[in-house]
């Protein structure tokens, strides 16, 4: 009991201590200032009077909002003696892993440099600057040669790393509940089953109604939708981020998904934000990196090359140069297992893909600093998970580890079959996961998949949706003789409904 009183203290204190250092703070200071010169603030009840003031206008409701955002992102304390690393990872193995893999890109990245003749970073003359000012919101129309630039990685070079990870006690020990597992992932991490999945995601349920089910808890799909548009709205009004984001798990409306994942992810467009944004575009615009040319050649072989996605290229452009240059999203090191290189490149070096986590944004936000501000969020809190190495639930080595469980214990014959023809499921679903479907599901059900991500505050459902999809193509798949003809299979993803699916899989399974 003493322990959990210990751990929540160190809670609170370490959420009053970010709270201090946050805008919010100064705010709630100066209307607290401010209502003195209210005459129904007495003296005599001085405080009380205060917050009742502020409970009233609305700014207790945006302190509880902060304090739900900062419990949602930020993990709790580790014992007090436990070492600060802890907090990034507990497991001694994978910080290891993850050191290792960071600097074998930074290698990569420092070659390309050295093969290309080109720094790390430098300053644009006041012409370069002039020119990228001009054509700021038309980037896209630049072609730069960019044949010499390479990504630093890919998902299928991250996946070989993942499949040759190892806990070192268990290399020396029979585990025979391990030794079982016979996929390409071979650490032991706890992951949950089906029943627990139907426990967790219980909301899911075939009695509980769903945006885009037509025929779920036996009521008109527009009777639902008209009712759950009115509640959105209710919601809304009321700005609550926890009453927000037990909402979405329903599926957001589309004409309200914009406010209410705003309002989960407690981003809200104050001046301060638009100038810090307007700061980054200046740095953008002073110094070239060459980040930038990854960026650029990332945007060209993915976005720009999509049905959906190739109108927002200067918009992701826009948003992923900020991105390089923020050193606020450098905080998010303190709970990641991943560390910021002590160079010119001080955040996150892109890889293969890295730019389809913004573009299904652009459908929502078309201010920019607005949909800066929302993809910033989104990758702190959920997608950096899916590059880095560690034991967290939501991380990319656990989720690869319940897609193969799932499929295992639950299509034993099919997981079987594809693993003596060479064909291991990992290798076809790891860029699915990777990129949290972006690319390869229709925008629409991208987002209703979206959605649940920010409703459960978890990426788990990735790999549920992986594991969904094989049983969907099962038949399919049985037929097929090699890894290629798997792939073909599952080559074409977007006519897929993600709800009906991960329902079927979860509650009409028997499973």
């Amino acid at each position: 009991m003493l322990g959990q009183d210990r751990g929540l203290s160190l809670t609170i204190a370490q959420i009053v201590q970010r709270l201090k250092a946050s805008g919010l703070h100064a705010q709630l200071e100066r209307q607290a200032r401010l209502s003195l010169h209210n005459p129904e603030i007495k003296l005599e009840s001085l405080k009380e009077d205060i917050k009742e003031f502020l409970k009233t206008s609305g700014w207790e409701k945006k302190l509880q909002n902060a304090v739900y955002s900062e419990l949602s992102v930020f993990p709790l304390p580790c014992h007090p003696s436990a070492p600060p690393e802890h907090t990034k990872e507990s497991l001694a193995y994978m910080r290891k892993a993850q050191g290792n893999w960071e600097k074998r890109i930074l290698k990569s990245l420092n070659s390309m440099c050295t093969e290309l003749g080109i720094p790390l970073a430098q300053k644009r003359s006041i012409n370069e600057q002039k020119e990228l000012l001009s054509k700021w919101n038309e980037m896209g129309t630049d072609e730069p040669d960019l044949s010499l630039f390479r990504p630093v990685y890919a998902p299928k070079d991250f996946l070989e790393v993942l499949m040759n990870l190892r806990n070192p006690n268990y290399e020396n020990s029979e585990q025979p509940s391990f030794r079982n597992h016979l996929g390409l992932i071979q650490v032991p991490l706890k992951v949950k089953d089906i029943p627990e999945l139907k426990e967790y995601f219980n909301e899911l349920d075939l009695n509980t109604g769903q945006l885009d089910i037509d025929d779920s808890a036996h009521v008109p799909p527009e009777l639902f939708e008209n009712e759950h548009v009115r509640i959105g709205q209710k919601v809304l009004m009321e700005q609550d981020s926890a009453a927000a984001q037990q909402y979405v798990r329903q599926g957001c409306p589309n004409l309200l998904r914009a406010e209410l994942w705003a309002l989960i992810l407690n981003v809200s467009s104050q001046p301060e934000d638009v100038l810090y944004y307007e700061q980054l575009k200046s740095n953008v615009i002073q110094h070239d990196l060459l980040v930038d040319n990854l960026i650029y050649k990332d945007v060209k072989l993915t976005a720009s090359n999509d049905d959906y996605y190739f109108v927002f290229e200067d918009y992701l452009y826009q948003v992923l140069l900020c991105f390089s240059r923020d050193t606020s999203v450098l905080e998010h090191f303190a709970y990641n297992s991943a560390t910021p290189p002590k160079s010119y490149v001080r955040g996150v070096i892109p890889f293969h893909g890295f730019s389809m986590y913004v573009a299904p944004l652009c459908f929502l936000y078309n201010e920019p600093s607005k949909l800066y501000q929302m993809f910033r969020e989104i990758y702190v809190r959920y997608f950096f998970r899916l590059h880095s190495i560690s034991s967290h639930p939501s991380g990319i080595v656990s989720l690869c580890l319940l897609f193969e469980t799932l499929l295992q214990t639950h299509l034993p014959q099919l997981f079987y079959h594809l693993r003596e023809i060479g064909a291991q499921p990992l290798r076809i679903s790891f860029k699915w996961m990777v990129r949290a479907f972006s690319g390869y599901l229709a925008t629409d059900q991208l987002l209703l998949l979206w959605d649940r991500v920010l409703g459960y505050n978890s990426l788990e459902i990735l790999a549920v949706l992986a594991a969904a999809v094989f049983a969907f193509r099962a038949v399919n798949l049985m037929e097929v003789t090699s890894l290629a003809a798997a792939e073909a299979v599952l080559a074409d993803l977007s006519t897929l409904k993600v709800m009906p699916l991960l329902q079927i899989f979860l509650f009409a399974t028997g499973t």
